[in-house]
């Protein structure tokens, strides 16, 4: 019988299986972690490929053709997707948003979200379930994806300048596609559409104000314009903080121009924080994860293309799920249900991740020797 070979890429975070505490308690939805943080939130990525190389997540000089992405056989399958979701939903799960990579690239994705649009609260209440994207496929997709369940999609768009957003997708794909794309999400139906915005200072910042303008007069309350200050995710995207503006400095420049007053979040553990237009022409948020960190209330868990748990977007190892899909227990049984949901409710009790509120202290570890999650390989 020959080596059982496991390809390097699917070896890039190291990560093991947690651990199956015995006697386990069905799930009540109070889970808590040591910060009594609540598990509300669940992204994911079911794809580490995308069709864009953006710099500040995929540089091309770093995902060339080269680049060892995750085989098909290592991937979680829709069913077993399925599976994870439902624990976590009966854990306390609310929400669900699927990501990548570009999560459109996904064959017969619209299959995974007819499998989870069926899923439920402990209360009957149906989820929030979404999808990432980066708009070159939505066009084409929009109306399947809303047949299929989908609730909303949040469209990546750095710029509205074509030629500024070639240069930062660095595939030279048109503006114009993805605002296609925006507007057939809106005639599917996937509304309210959130557009995300990541600034990078010198290179971008000057298109916060035409894309707004853009948003109010083209779409008003139909999509919410949000930016993102510019994170050091990873270990590939040359991160500095001198390319990071303030998102103090981003309401600013839009208050000039179109004079906003704040909102209250509109659910505990919001990323962003939101500001209205005293017209009455809509909201924009901004999400500010490096100036003012939000870690203290942060309730997302993050679920990997091949089923490694991540509790923080800064992360450098994950526990291995899909160990446990596949796997038996010692008395050689499959494991059920309610083992991998009392080990994922283990995993989130002990968990303490704040990342951004020590880097933002000038605490943060970045010399343990250990590399950061990508984003493409978790989502954002």
């Amino acid at each position: 019988m020959g080596d059982n070979v496991i390809p390097l890429a699917d070896l890039r975070y190291s990560a093991q299986p947690p651990i199956v505490p015995t006697g386990a308690t069905a799930p009540t939805g109070l889970l808590a972690d040591t910060m009594g943080r609540p598990l509300r939130d669940l992204r994911i990525s079911v794809t580490d490929r995308c069709n864009f190389r953006c710099s500040y997540c995929m540089p091309k000089e770093v995902f060339d053709k080269s680049y060892q992405f995750l085989p098909q056989t290592s991937l979680l399958n829709f069913e077993e997707i399925t599976r994870l979701a439902r624990i976590f939903v009966a854990h306390g799960v609310q929400k669900l948003r699927l990501t990548g990579g570009e999560p459109l690239l996904r064959k017969h994705v619209e299959r995974l979200i007819e499998q989870l649009a069926v899923l439920r609260t402990p209360d009957g209440g149906a989820l929030d379930l979404t999808l990432t994207t980066n708009g070159s496929l939505l066009e084409r997709k929009a109306q399947a994806l809303a047949d299929a369940g989908l609730r909303r999609v949040t469209v990546s768009l750095d710029a509205l300048d074509d030629t500024i957003f070639r240069r930062m997708n660095d595939v030279d794909f048109p503006v114009v596609d993805v605002l296609r794309g925006i507007d057939a999400a809106r005639r599917a139906g996937l509304a309210p559409i959130k557009v995300n915005m990541v600034v990078k200072r010198g290179t971008n910042d000057h298109e916060i104000v035409p894309l707004a303008r853009h948003f109010r007069e083209q779409h008003g309350h139909g999509v919410v314009l949000r930016f993102i200050e510019y994170m050091d995710v990873g270990a590939t995207n040359g991160w500095r903080m001198d390319e990071v503006l303030p998102s103090a400095d981003v309401v600013a420049r839009l208050s000039e121009a179109f004079p906003l007053e704040p909102m209250q979040p509109a659910v505990l553990g919001e990323t962003a924080e939101r500001w209205r237009y005293r017209d009455g022409g809509g909201e924009i948020g901004v999400i500010s994860s490096v100036t003012q960190a939000f870690c203290h209330d942060c309730n997302r868990a993050r679920l990997s293309t091949e089923g490694k748990l991540f509790l923080c977007l800064f992360a450098s190892r994950g526990h291995d799920l899909r160990a446990l899909l596949r796997g038996v227990g010692p008395d050689g049984r499959p494991w059920t249900d309610a083992q991998i949901a009392a080990a994922i409710g283990l995993v989130w009790s002990e968990r303490a991740d704040r990342y951004s509120e020590l880097r933002s202290a000038m605490q943060a570890d970045m010399g343990s020797g250990e590399r950061r999650v990508e984003m493409h390989y978790i989502g954002g």
